[in-house]
C-alpha cells in the first residue's frame, strides 16, 4: 500500500542573481522570506512508514497584480425566460495546482506498477480546485478542512412537490453531533478525544465528502478544539483517514535530512540548470541514505545519517591513505586507524571495521 505525498519546501537565500529568488512564505519563519521554493512529491510506504521523494519542481514567483473586476448588471428576481442549463466549467488552476497536476500525471506514469489511489495535501490544498485536479488526474484525495468550514447533513426530508430533491440538509454543528456518529472515546489525562466519522456536503465541492471530526476537550478548563479532515474516497473508515493523514508528515523528514545533511540550504548555485541539479542531488542523497541506514541499524538502532556520513568519509581516508604508504599496515593497525577515524565526528560509531579491508 502506497500513497502520494505533497508539499511545498522554502530555502532561504541572499542576494538577487539566483533564478527563482522571491519571496515565499515560511512555515520556520512563519513569514515571508527570500528564498527558493520547491514543490516535492513524494512515495510513502504504508507499511514502512517511511516517505521517499520521487518528484521535485522549482515554484517560479509570479507577480499578483489586482485585476479589476467588471460589475454584473442587475437582474430582476428569478430565472430569466429562455435560460437553460450548462455543465459547470473546470475551475481554474492557480499556478501552484497547474504545477502540481503536472508532477502529479508524470509520477503516475512512472510508478504506474504500484498501487497508488490516494494523494495526501496538507490544510492549503483542502479547497474544491485542488480537490478537481486531484479527481482528474484519478486519484482520491485525503487532506484537511478549516475549522470554520460550512457542512452540511445529507438532505433526508420528504420529496418536494415541485422541482428536483434538494441535496443539503441541515447545517453542521459540532455541538450537536449525534452520539452514533461517535466511533471512538479516547482519554489521557485531562484531555478527552471524540472522534466521530460521517458524511457531509459542501457546497462548493462537486461530490459527498467523507468527514472525519477530531474534538480534543480539556476537562480541567472546559475549553474544546477541533480538526476536520475529509476524503473524496468513501471506502476510507476513520483510522485510515487519521493514519494517512499524520502519515503525510513523513515528507517534512525529508526537507529536514535534506537541508540539514545534503545541502539543500547550503548550495550557492545561481543558474537554473545548476539549481535543479543541486536539489535533485540533496534528494538524492536523501533516499540513498534511507537505502543504507537499515543495513547499519541492524546493530545499533540509533544509528544516524551524521554517523553514515563518517562512515564513509573515514573510508575514503583510510583508501587515500593506503595509496601513499610503501607497504599496506598490519590488519591490527589499520583495524585501530578505522577505529579512530570513524569516532571523529561521529555521533555513534560503527562496529564493522572490517569493511575497511
Amino acid at each position: 500500500m502506497y500513497l502520494l505525498a505533497g508539499d511545498e519546501v522554502v530555502v532561504s537565500k541572499a542576494g538577487k542573481k539566483t533564478h527563482g529568488l522571491g519571496r515565499f512564505y515560511s512555515s520556520l519563519a512563519q513569514r515571508p522570506i527570500p528564498g527558493l521554493s520547491f514543490l516535492v512529491l513524494s512515495l510513502i510506504d504504508v507499511s514502512q512508514r517511511r516517505s521517499y521523494p520521487v518528484c521535485v519542481e522549482q515554484r517560479l514567483p509570479v507577480a499578483r497584480t489586482k485585476a479589476a473586476v467588471p460589475i454584473p448588471p442587475k437582474r430582476g428576481p428569478g430565472r430569466p425566460k429562455g435560460s437553460v442549463n450548462y455543465a459547470k466549467a473546470a475551475p481554474a488552476l492557480t499556478p501552484e495546482l497547474a504545477l502540481l497536476s503536472t508532477m502529479l500525471r508524470r509520477v503516475l506514469t512512472w510508478i504506474s506498477p504500484l498501487r497508488v489511489e490516494h494523494v495526501v495535501l496538507d490544510g492549503f490544498f483542502g479547497t474544491s480546485t485542488a480537490t478537481a485536479m486531484v479527481r482528474d488526474s484519478g486519484l482520491h484525495l485525503i487532506s484537511k478542512l478549516r475549522s470554520n468550514t460550512a457542512l452540511y447533513w445529507p438532505y433526508s426530508g420528504p420529496k418536494p412537490k415541485r422541482g428536483p430533491t434538494p441535496r443539503y440538509g441541515d447545517k453542521l454543528k459540532l455541538d450537536q453531533l449525534p452520539d452514533s456518529a461517535c466511533v471512538q472515546t479516547t482519554t489521557t489525562g485531562p484531555i478527552t478525544t471524540h472522534t466521530y466519522h460521517v458524511q457531509l456536503w459542501h457546497k462548493e465541492f462537486a461530490e459527498v465528502l467523507n468527514v472525519v471530526i477530531i474534538i480534543k476537550t480539556n476537562a480541567k478548563t472546559g475549553k474544546a478544539a477541533h480538526v476536520i479532515l475529509f476524503s473524496t474516497d468513501l471506502r476510507l473508515s476513520a483510522d485510515q483517514i487519521r493514519d494517512y493523514y499524520s502519515l503525510r508528515f513523513q515528507i517534512e523528514f525529508n526537507f529536514r535530512d535534506a537541508k540539514q545533511s545534503w545541502g539543500l540550504e547550503d548550495f550557492m548555485n545561481v543558474t537554473a540548470p545548476a539549481v535543479t541539479n543541486a536539489v535533485h542531488l540533496s534528494f538524492l542523497m536523501v533516499n540513498l541514505s534511507a537505502a543504507l541506514l537499515p543495513a547499519y541499524r541492524q546493530q545499533q538502532p540509533e544509528f544516524s545519517v551524521l554517523d553514515l556520513k563518517r562512515h564513509f568519509q573515514t573510508r575514503c581516508y583510510v583508501a587515500e591513505t593506503l595509496h601513499v604508504l610503501p607497504t599496506p599496515p598490519p590488519p591490527d593497525v589499520l583495524s585501530r586507524l578505522w577505529q579512530r577515524l570513524s569516532s571523529l565526528g561521529s555521533l555513534r560509531t560503527s562496529s564493522r571495521f572490517h569493511d575497511a579491508a
